[in-house]
């Protein structure tokens, strides 16, 4: 699983994604980063991710972004864990 750190994180690197709940994300979030929460994530995976792109996931704690990303490379996808601490 790849892993990074926000402050090495760059916008042209690929979309950021917050897998909060939408009311978290509202309350605080890195600027230009979408909120789809994990669950819609999961379900949705090949609606709203393209295996040709990379995407840059992060939550609050590490733990539900490390177990999203984990499952969306076992699916193919081009998936980076963004570590906030």
């Amino acid at each position: 699983m790849k892993v990074i750190h926000i402050s090495d994180y760059n916008p042209r690197m690929g979309k950021l994604i917050d897998i909060e709940s939408y009311d978290l994300y509202k309350l605080n979030h890195i600027d230009g980063a979408i909120n789809i929460p994990n669950d819609t994530l999961l379900y949705n995976k090949d609606r709203l991710l393209n295996k040709n792109d990379t995407y840059y996931i992060y939550c609050r704690g590490g733990h539900k972004s490390k177990r999203v990303v984990s499952i969306l490379e076992s699916y193919g996808f081009n998936v980076v864990q963004v570590l906030l601490k």
